[in-house]
């Protein structure tokens, strides 16, 4: 069982981040804000996926004014990603974002940054301090380099701009796109603070490279009971992001949902075990919020027996197979009406 790092609260939206809130899992839309229609359509894709707070580009004015159409018409917390210049900041308060990520060091002088606060204390709306192993403030990086110490001592500093102006709605995230650093950073800050912690990796890049070092970086650190909100970011279609990051939640029981078990093919099987995995992988979509484990495994070595704690499972044979529930042997059909029955039993169970 992971016991968390008790975090302190704050809400964003209609939702709560840290203390005893559940893990939320975040992505950002890769289209132009201005663009408030196809904006509109990815996020309500990433919606459907299981997204809880998205986050759009702010680098314009106009992005700025499209805040209150595209908010207006979705479900979700939306943040503004802010850089450079504390006027957009404003305009994304002004027109009711329910949360900002920022860095008070490139936004201008402090006369500005109050600005930016005072507007935040206004609404009462929380703000993400970034900072990545590419964004070190100069004066830190040249007396620690790229290191962990440089990247939380750097965060530190910003958020100590905010708490001089009495603001504390604050959450944070150090990303690294080095695994290692990753994990070392958010291991130092985490004990060096008690504000909810945004856990990622950094440009971590591909679908498949981007999955894997995303998996094993925010992973470790949930595991270790680190983490309060998640982003996992591929240089791919966002709704990939949210797929990765409920499986990372689900394979550490931080979250409950449908988890699909398999066996990897050998010798001994004589179903095609990939397509019809494929398959009910696609045929078990409807399913996803309920808390069971399927199996589907590719003979009578792996299942049943290995697969008995499964809720629901297919084993193969030779052109037939068995369906089972709890390890119990419930019939055995040929093998194209393998998935047919596991649903068919599924939805029994169910209605």
């Amino acid at each position: 069982m992971i016991k968390r790092k008790q975090t302190r609260k704050i809400k964003l939206g209609n939702m709560f981040i840290g203390g005893d809130s559940p893990i939320s899992i975040q992505s950002m839309c890769t289209t132009k804000t201005y663009d408030t229609i196809n904006t509109l359509k990815q996020i309500k894709k990433l919606e459907q996926a299981g997204c809880e707070i998205v986050r759009i580009a702010i680098p314009d004015m106009e992005s700025a004014e499209a805040i209150k159409s595209i908010k207006s018409r979705i479900n979700i917390p939306l943040i503004a990603d802010i850089h450079f210049d504390y006027r957009l900041a404003i305009a994304a308060i002004d027109a009711d974002i329910d949360g900002i990520r920022l860095n008070p060091g490139n936004i201008g002088s402090e006369e500005k940054i109050k600005l930016v606060i005072d507007k935040l204390k206004e609404k009462n709306i929380p703000v993400r301090i970034g900072v990545n192993s590419g964004s070190i403030a100069k004066h830190i990086l040249s007396k620690y380099g790229v290191s962990a110490q440089g990247i939380v001592e750097s965060a530190l500093e910003h958020v100590k701009i905010l708490e001089k102006h009495n603001y504390d709605n604050i959450k944070i995230s150090v990303k690294a796109s080095s695994v290692p650093l990753t994990i070392e950073s958010y291991r130092l800050l985490s004990q060096k603070t008690d504000y909810p912690l945004h856990l990622g990796v950094t440009e971590s890049g591909t679908d498949f490279a981007g999955t894997i070092k995303s998996s094993i970086g925010i992973g470790t650190l949930l595991a270790e009971g680190i983490g309060d909100t998640i982003r996992v970011s591929l240089t791919a279609d966002p709704v990939n992001e949210i797929v990765v990051a409920k499986q990372i939640l689900k394979s550490l029981n931080l979250r409950k949902g449908l988890e699909l078990i398999s066996c990897p093919t050998c010798g001994r099987t004589n179903i095609p075990l990939i397509d019809i995995v494929n398959e009910a992988q696609k045929q078990l979509e409807p399913f996803a919020n309920l808390d069971i484990t399927v199996a589907v495994m590719g003979c009578e070595v792996n299942g049943p027996g290995e697969a008995r704690e499964a809720d629901y499972g297919i084993a193969g044979g030779k052109n037939e197979g068995l369906v089972f529930k709890k390890g119990e042997i419930i019939k055995k059909v040929p093998t194209d009406m393998l998935i047919p029955e596991l649903l068919k039993l599924i939805k029994a169970d169910i209605k």
